[in-house]
C-alpha cells in the first residue's frame, strides 16, 4: 500500500448549446465563465461549433486563451472548428496530448466522437467525448461502436467516456451497451438548465479509476448560459486508486 494518496483529477461534460443561453442570447464569454466555475482538468464539450456553413467554433480561440487556462485538443478536421460534429475536448495547460482522433459512428443524423490520450499529473488517461442520436435505435448502435473502441483503450490505460447521450431511460439499449464495460455515473439531472429533470449528460468510467465525487454544476450563471448544466466527476488515478472508492 502506497504512503501517498492517489492523485485526483476532475472531468466534466458540458453541452453548451452553441453558446445560446436560456435568454436567447449567444454569449461565448458566459460559457467560459461557467468553465471557470467548474475548474475541471478536462472538459468534453458538445455543440461547440455552429451547425451550418463552415461550422465555426462557438468559442473563439482568442477568448479561450485570454479568459481560461484551457487548451483545445487539436483534432485537425476543419480549420475554423473547435471540434468534430460539435464535439470538442479542452484540457488545462500543462496536460500533454499524446494522441487524438475522430471516430466515425453509424448515424441517422450526422454524429461523431472525439478521443484523446492525455498525460496528466495524476497519470495517463484516455477520454472519449460524444453527443448521441435522438433515435433510440441509433443510440444503441452508436454505443455498441463506441464501446468496442473504448474497451480496447481501457486495456491500455484508465478510460473515461463523457457526453450528451440524449437518453431519458435508465434501462435503454445504449446504457446496456455501455454498462457491459463501464460504470455509468448518475451525476444528477442536467436538462433543462432552468428546471433540470433529464439525466441526459453522463460520465462513464472503467474500473482503473475510482470515482470520489460527482454532481451537476448548478449556478445562476450556468442556469442561463446554456439549456444544459455541466456534469462533473472527481477520480483517483495512479498508485492506490484501485483500492476502492469512498
Amino acid at each position: 500500500m502506497s504512503d501517498h494518496p492517489p492523485a485526483r483529477i476532475r472531468l466534466a461534460s458540458y453541452n453548451i448549446h452553441k453558446g445560446v443561453g436560456t435568454d436567447g442570447a449567444r454569449n461565448p464569454l458566459r460559457i467560459l465563465r461557467v468553465l471557470g466555475e467548474l475548474d475541471a482538468d478536462i472538459v468534453a464539450l458538445q455543440e461547440a461549433d455552429l451547425r451550418f456553413g463552415v461550422r465555426s467554433s462557438v468559442l473563439p480561440p482568442m477568448l479561450i486563451e485570454r479568459h481560461t487556462d484551457y487548451v483545445p485538443v487539436p483534432l485537425d478536421v476543419q480549420q475554423d472548428s473547435l471540434g468534430w460534429h460539435g464535439n470538442a475536448i479542452l484540457v488545462k495547460r500543462g496536460i500533454a496530448v499524446t494522441h487524438h482522433d475522430i471516430i466515425h459512428i453509424p448515424y441517422l443524423e450526422p454524429r461523431g466522437v472525439v478521443t484523446a490520450t492525455l498525460e496528466t499529473a495524476a497519470g495517463a488517461l484516455t477520454v472519449f467525448g460524444m453527443h448521441l442520436d435522438l433515435s433510440g435505435l441509433w443510440r444503441a448502435r452508436q454505443a455498441r461502436a463506441i464501446v468496442q473502441l473504448a474497451a480496447a483503450a481501457r486495456s491500455e490505460r484508465p478510460t473515461v467516456l463523457m457526453g450528451d447521450l440524449n437518453e431519458w431511460r435508465a434501462q435503454s439499449g445504449a446504457f446496456r451497451e455501455f454498462g457491459r464495460h463501464f460504470r455509468i455515473l448518475d451525476c444528477g439531472p442536467s436538462f433543462h438548465s432552468r428546471r433540470p429533470v433529464g439525466r441526459l449528460d453522463r460520465i462513464m468510467h472503467c474500473d482503473r479509476l475510482v470515482m470520489k465525487a460527482c454532481g451537476v454544476h448548478h449556478s445562476a450563471l450556468a442556469a442561463t448560459a446554456s439549456d444544459h448544466l455541466p456534469v462533473w466527476a472527481d477520480f483517483a488515478l495512479g498508485s492506490g486508486a484501485a483500492q476502492g472508492s469512498s
